[in-house]
C-alpha cells in the first residue's frame, strides 16, 4: 500500500488522538492514537470493516465527542480554543447514517432552518440553491416520508450547504442503498468537491464509494494502518479482505 505525502494544508487534522468507548452502549469502535490529515478541496473516504473506529473518528474530526488523548485542529486552530458558536457551527457538518429530518417540514423547510440568512426569502433562496447543489430542486416542497432513502440522505447534505462550509463529513453515504443510488451521492459528493471546491471526509466500507475518493486512509482496530492516493475498488476490496483475515 503506497503511502503518500500530503501537499495540500488539511482543512482538519487529527493528532494522536485516542477515544475509549467500553462500556459505552451503541457507540462505535475507539481510536488508539489515531493521526490523520484531510487536504483541502479533496474528497477522503475513512475506510475499515465494522467497528474499526469511522464513526468516532468522524466525531472527533466535527467537534461532535471529545478525544480522551491527542488533539484536533480546524486549519490552525485547536478545537478546544474554539467558543460555542464555532462548535456548534462545526457539529452541524456531520450527515450520520440515519439523519434526522424533521417529518411535518417540507424539504425546502429543512435546509432553510440550517441557514443563516436574514429574512424569510433569504433563507428560501439559500436553501433552494442548495437543493439545486445536490440535484433535489424539484423536490423542494415534499415531506419526508415521500422520499427515497437515497434522497433523504442528499437532503441530509443539503442541511449543511447553507453554512457555506469549508468542510463536510459523512458517515457511510452508501449505506442501503442500491447500487445506481450510491454512485448518485457520490456524483453529488463528488461535485461539492470539484465545482464547488469543498472538502468532503466520509466513512465507508464499500469499495466501490472509496474509489470514489481522491484518498483511501484505512483504519484498523482504531489505529490508521495506511494510505492509497486515488484507490482503485479492487485495491480497496483486497485492503479490507486483508485487514479481515479467515472472513469470507
Amino acid at each position: 500500500m503506497s503511502q503518500i505525502a500530503d501537499v495540500r494544508l488539511p482543512v482538519v487534522q487529527l493528532v494522536r488522538v485516542c477515544v475509549d468507548h467500553r462500556g459505552a452502549a451503541g457507540r462505535g469502535g475507539a481510536l488508539l492514537e489515531a493521526s490523520v490529515g484531510f487536504p483541502e478541496r479533496a474528497l477522503t473516504a475513512v475506510v475499515g470493516p465494522s467497528g474499526a473506529g469511522k464513526s468516532a473518528l468522524l466525531r472527533c474530526a466535527s467537534g461532535l465527542e471529545r478525544p480522551h488523548q491527542g488533539q484536533v485542529f480546524k486549519g490552525s486552530r485547536e478545537l478546544e480554543a474554539m467558543d460555542d458558536q464555532e462548535l456548534t457551527e462545526l457539529r452541524g457538518l456531520l450527515v450520520p447514517r440515519q439523519p434526522e429530518l424533521d417529518p411535518a417540514l417540507t424539504t425546502c423547510q429543512i435546509v432553510a432552518r440550517a441557514s443563516y440568512a436574514t429574512g424569510r426569502r433569504a433563507r428560501r433562496a439559500a436553501a433552494m440553491e442548495a437543493l439545486r447543489h445536490v440535484c433535489l430542486g424539484d423536490e423542494a416542497g415534499r415531506y419526508p416520508d415521500e422520499l427515497s432513502a437515497e434522497q433523504l440522505r442528499r437532503v441530509a447534505i443539503a442541511r449543511t450547504l447553507p453554512a457555506d462550509p469549508r468542510i463536510l463529513f459523512i458517515d457511510e453515504p452508501t449505506d442501503a442503498l442500491d447500487r445506481a443510488g450510491g454512485r448518485r451521492i457520490m456524483d453529488v459528493l463528488r461535485a461539492l468537491v470539484e465545482q464547488a471546491g469543498r472538502t468532503v471526509v466520509m466513512g465507508t466500507c464499500d469499495p466501490a464509494a472509496a474509489a470514489r475518493a481522491d484518498r483511501a486512509v484505512f483504519l484498523v482496530g482504531g489505529r490508521v494502518v495506511g494510505k492509497i492516493d486515488h484507490p482503485t475498488a479492487d485495491e480497496v476490496a483486497a485492503e479490507l479482505a486483508r485487514q479481515q483475515p479467515g472472513q469470507g
